[in-house]
């Protein structure tokens, strides 16, 4: 086998809670994660040497800037392979959306390449290489529906959260999670989201429990000082989302929807003002 396709899915924060600022200059958090259908696809090449990356978007760093090809680079040096890797990336994920974009695709360049080049690393080697590339890699390479805590690379999986319809809404501009959290540093906190809460209510299979339960402390945050956020929050909820969210450090809001049909409907009442407005749901 010369080359393997995989899917790089989405994640959105169903809680984000941030504890404080730890010794080591890292955050400290409880979220709980969750993987929806909107993926890249990657594509990895077996090479004889050195590592290459390109992708159908233009702006798209395909160097030492872009995660996934750092990924690739840190499994080549770990296992002291000779083969080289060129690696194609289709977006389909926005990019500085807090959606993780980056980090799905270098946990799929990990899973692909491990398996292409028949490395034979376990998925929990996988974890602790995803985790010296950034905090959200881990998760990237479960899936599904985990608790984060540490600086997100303590992972604990749990029940499947129920399917749920959800609009995405990227205004037209990106933020950067460092400076978020710098901001966050410097404001009181005034409420919390209740990750125990909504723990219970997928333990319970409470769909609704979870939805109310649903809430980032971050969100405030970047509001303040971007404030199109809060309005796409609020527009979200006028048009009967169930719950509208910030995902992530933002600026991306989901909205939960009742079905497809409503989500496609929230969808259409934005896409006239809005380039990167997209429907998926939990996986």
């Amino acid at each position: 086998m010369d080359k393997l396709t995989v899917p790089a899915y989405a994640k959105v924060n169903l809680v984000l809670d941030v504890l404080g600022l730890r010794p080591d200059g890292y955050h400290e958090v409880n979220m709980v994660m969750q993987a929806v259908a909107m993926a890249d696809l990657v594509t990895v090449f077996r090479r004889s040497e050195g590592i290459t990356l390109s992708s159908d978007r233009p702006d798209l760093p395909v160097g030492d800037d872009n995660l996934a090809f750092r990924a690739a680079r840190l499994l080549l040096e770990h296992t002291g392979t000779s083969a080289g890797l060129h690696i194609h990336i289709t977006k389909r994920i926005p990019v500085a959306a807090g959606l993780a974009g980056g980090s799905t695709d270098a946990a799929a360049v990990l899973l692909a390449a491990n398996y292409l080049l028949e490395l034979g690393l376990t998925n929990a080697r996988l974890v602790q290489l995803g985790a010296k590339l950034g905090a959200d890699v881990p998760f990237c390479l479960l899936g599904g529906t985990v608790r984060a805590t540490g600086i997100g690379e303590r992972l604990s999986l749990l029940p499947a959260a129920p399917l749920l319809w959800l609009v995405l809404v990227k205004p037209d501009f990106g933020v950067s999670t460092r400076d978020v959290y710098r901001w966050f540093d410097q404001q009181p906190v005034s409420r919390r989201p209740d990750t125990g809460q909504a723990i219970r209510a997928l333990e319970d299979r409470d769909a609704e429990g979870l939805i109310s339960a649903m809430g980032n402390v971050l969100e405030p945050v970047t509001a303040t000082r971007h404030p199109e956020v809060a309005v796409i929050i609020d527009e979200l909820v006028a048009l009967g989302a169930r719950r509208a969210v910030m995902c992530g450090s933002g600026p991306t809001v989901f909205g939960i929807a009742f079905d497809r049909q409503h989500a496609e409907a929230m969808a259409a009442a934005f896409r006239p003002r809005y380039k990167e407005v997209f429907v998926t749901h939990t996986i």
